[in-house]
């Protein structure tokens, strides 16, 4: 609550939980109106202005973080793989088949 909207409160000779509950019904209100619904085209306006502030990677980039993801992908597949393997070998020779 600023500085105005005290001094306006203590003038009006209001108590502090009757401040409380202005400044809840206020805060209520707020945000209502930011509940309403925005229509399509302002919506898709404003989704094309936030993409033009985006910065998107180069060619080069985009290659060098597909190529970083497919071998982490690879490493890491052949690691579960062969933490299976040993596993469901240790299983097999620990029951016995």
């Amino acid at each position: 609550m600023n500085r105005q909207m005290k001094r306006m409160q203590q003038r009006q000779g209001k108590t502090a939980p009757e401040r409380k509950a202005a400044a809840a019904t206020a805060r209520r209100s707020a945000s209502q109106e930011s509940r309403k619904r925005t229509p399509p085209r302002q919506f898709l306006k404003e989704v094309r202005q936030e993409l033009r502030k985006v910065d998107w990677p180069t060619r080069e980039e985009t290659t060098a973080y597909t190529i970083v993801v497919l071998v982490t992908v690879i490493v890491l597949t052949t690691f579960v793989f062969f933490v299976d393997l040993g596993v469901s070998k240790a299983i097999v020779n620990l029951f016995g088949s």
